[in-house]
């Protein structure tokens, strides 16, 4: 926007002067514009008392709004473990991650700035913290970072592929073969923009690696590892193959075998997560139990097939696998370790969780 001073408003104050033909501006919000850089006199920055002289061309530029930071919320979390850099929580199903169309506030984000004052701004002020996501009815293992150089290294791991997540999923029938690895690109749906697709026009690499842990009836229970991290992958992938998650109304079958037992929500749980701790670099494993809901639907699933649950025999977890298992306190795994190091780790046990009880129990 451009104006010119006429003969009238020589030796007027430019702040007084802009406010008066700026009606929807304070003279308050003027003089922060002139401050800012966003208001120049005949091309060059000024001072809000600065006089005014006729013909000078003042040209003033308003920046869009910027929408406030999310607030602290007293929400409870579950927390497996915390220390000065970092926090582990087991999310509950309904907690959306961070603030988003639809979802302003009671969110994970704003849980953390009332429980660790000092995460605002860290990686960003409108996610702080905020390393990695899980949907809002997946349950499970996060971490988020309270500190600037442990938001850099985990998100420099996460990015790197550095970082070991399993999930258990219920999902409809039993996949064949009982193993196996999904490896289709994802992006957004051509038929519907709010669903991913593994058929897109244009999309990323996805990888998912899935193990058939128990045959239940009409579901089975998985074992899901990604080496990816898309929006929705495990739905998604699972979905493709003809075996979608139990209780995914989004990417589902209708009329399903077994559809009369489908849950509430999507039974997908984040079960393990492995990285390396962001100070000093010592291997941490971290493991949430199956929630109550995911425990239920699973047991009603075995007392509906009648039968003793059929489980994959008995055998040493495969090669790629072997790193990510957990290591209870005083158990010895020779040659644990997490991704990107096949040295002897040991894990994180000098903080303590919330409960008292000791990390990584």
């Amino acid at each position: 926007m451009k104006l010119t001073v006429g003969d009238e408003s020589a030796g007027c104050r430019l702040d007084v002067w802009l406010a008066g033909r700026l009606p929807g501006l304070s003279r308050a919000r003027v003089q922060a514009l002139i401050r800012g850089g966003h208001v120049t006199v005949a091309g060059a920055a000024s001072r809000p008392h600065a006089k005014l002289r006729r013909g000078m061309e003042v040209a003033v530029r308003i920046p869009p709004a910027v929408q406030a930071g999310p607030e602290a919320e007293d929400i409870p979390l579950r927390v497996l473990y915390e220390d000065g850099d970092i926090v582990v929580i087991d999310k509950p199903a309904g907690l959306v991650v961070h603030p988003a169309a639809g979802h302003p506030s009671g969110t994970l984000v704003n849980a953390l700035l009332h429980r660790c004052r000092d995460i605002a701004g860290v990686g960003g002020a409108r996610r702080p913290g905020i390393v990695h996501r899980l949907d809002k009815d997946t349950t499970g293992v996060m971490v988020a970072a309270k500190n600037d150089s442990a938001m850099e290294a985990l998100a420099a791991q996460f990015k790197a592929g550095a970082v070991a997540k399993e999930y258990a999923a219920v999902v409809q029938g039993a996949p064949r073969p009982r193993a196996g690895r999904i490896e289709t690109p994802i992006g957004r749906s051509r038929r519907d923009r709010k669903k991913m697709s593994a058929r897109p026009a244009r999309g990323r690499a996805a990888v998912t690696r899935y193990e058939v842990a128990e045959e239940l009836g009409a579901h089975a229970l998985l074992r899901v590892w990604i080496e990816t991290g898309r929006t929705h992958q495990i739905r998604v992938h699972l979905a493709h193959i003809g075996h979608p998650v139990a209780g995914d109304r989004q990417y589902g079958r209708r009329g399903a075998a077994g559809a009369r037992e489908e849950p509430a929500r999507q039974m997908l749980h984040a079960r393990r997560l492995s990285f390396r701790h962001p100070r000093g670099g010592e291997p941490a494993t971290f493991e949430a139990p199956l929630p109550a809901d995911m425990e239920a639907f699973i047991a009603a699933l075995r007392a509906a097939a009648g039968r003793v649950p059929v489980r994959s025999p008995a055998r040493a977890a495969p090669a790629p696998y072997r790193e990510w298992r957990v290591r209870r306190p005083g158990e010895s795994v020779p040659g644990e370790s997490v991704p990107g190091n096949r040295k002897k780790g040991a894990e994180i046990s000098a903080g303590r969780r919330a409960d008292g009880g000791a990390a990584g129990g």
